[in-house]
């Protein structure tokens, strides 16, 4: 049988439950961490979305820090920071600060998308130029600044040089898998939304990876949606809360994370339905013997180095308990 026995870590996009306010959001967020720390999750990371009202992940950075905060030994890291939005010198600041503070602990997650809206986009950015061109150049930036003494130019990042603080490439297309291939870096896929470039996305990193002075071979990280419970039935459940959630991106809605209903056909409609579905391909659900094979399927085709898991689920503690059973699949196959 595959082995099955690989890292897992957590990405959590920080969503806002009905009848929560944003403190209570936040208050979420750093729960889990300490509920998925106490599991043995590897890493823990945050998201970064603007001019989202259902989503408290804006100020990725200052998440992170207070994530950080309230843990003790988990790797805490954006998942991602969106460079376009952000200027590489300030984010190596931030970084290299928090890197002083919590020492191995930290993870920069790197994305060449906004995170939201043209307008709001357009807003954020720190020039009129396009940005988004210039990500592999502020990917080389901060991997300098978080670099030896010696290799930094006249503008340094204090704190920041030295720290060397692991730089991961974030991706939900081909492009960023060869851009994580050339530069020898590990590569993260968003299958959790866009799972239709994957497998191309995973071939390419694989094939065109350069051996680096980060890393010698290719480091593979998938992130799924993961909904796991204590039966399948209850699991089928469960998941009209991240369908829901799906539908609102879908509808470009602002509806809070949703109670789970009985029968979604009657909120959403067959084009709404196949668009939802299609972006939630990616995901394990149901019960432990049910996640497991799904996982070891997946595992046979792809092999991976590492999954990271999101769950939306209302109900915190059934959130809980199924990163809690996820482990347990890893952990005893």
């Amino acid at each position: 049988m595959l082995n099955i026995q690989i890292p897992v870590s957590v990405l959590n996009l920080a969503p806002i439950r009905q009848g929560q306010d944003t403190k209570e959001a936040i208050d979420s967020m750093v729960e889990l961490a300490k509920a998925t720390e106490e599991m043995g999750y590897t890493r823990y990371w945050i998201a970064e979305h603007h001019n989202t009202s259902t989503l408290v992940s804006s100020a990725t950075s200052i998440l992170i820090k207070h994530t950080l905060e309230h843990t003790k030994s988990i790797r805490v890291g954006s998942g991602g920071i969106m460079l376009p939005n952000h200027s590489p010198l300030v984010v190596a600041e931030q970084f290299g600060t928090m890197a002083t503070l919590y020492p191995n602990r930290l993870d920069l997650g790197l994305g060449r998308a906004p995170g939201t809206d043209m307008t709001t986009a357009s807003a954020l950015r720190r020039s009129k130029n396009d940005s988004v061109y210039t990500f592999p150049d502020d990917v080389n930036a901060l991997l300098t600044y978080f670099g030896p003494k010696e290799e930094q130019g006249f503008v340094k990042a204090y704190p920041g040089v030295e720290t060397n603080i692991p730089i991961y490439i974030l991706g939900s297309s081909t492009d960023s898998a060869k851009l994580a291939a050339k530069l020898g870096l590990p590569y993260a896929f968003a299958s959790h939304f866009a799972p239709r470039y994957m497998e191309e996305a995973i071939s390419i990193y694989r094939s065109q990876f350069q051996p680096s002075q980060y890393l010698d071979k290719p480091y593979m990280i998938v992130c799924l949606n993961v909904i796991a419970a204590d039966s399948d039935e209850e699991a089928q459940f469960e998941l009209t809360t991240m369908q829901q959630f799906f539908l609102n991106v879908v509808r470009g809605t602002g509806t809070p994370l949703s109670p789970p209903v009985s029968n979604m056909d009657e909120i959403w409609n067959v084009h709404e339905k196949e668009m939802a579905q299609s972006m939630m391909s990616g995901t394990l659900l149901g019960s432990k013997d049910s996640v497991r094979k799904q996982l070891t399927s997946f595992q046979q085709k792809y092999n991976v180095n590492e999954i990271m898991a999101v769950t939306y689920m209302f109900d915190p503690n059934k959130q809980k308990r199924s990163y809690e059973i996820f482990k347990e699949i890893v952990d005893h196959q």
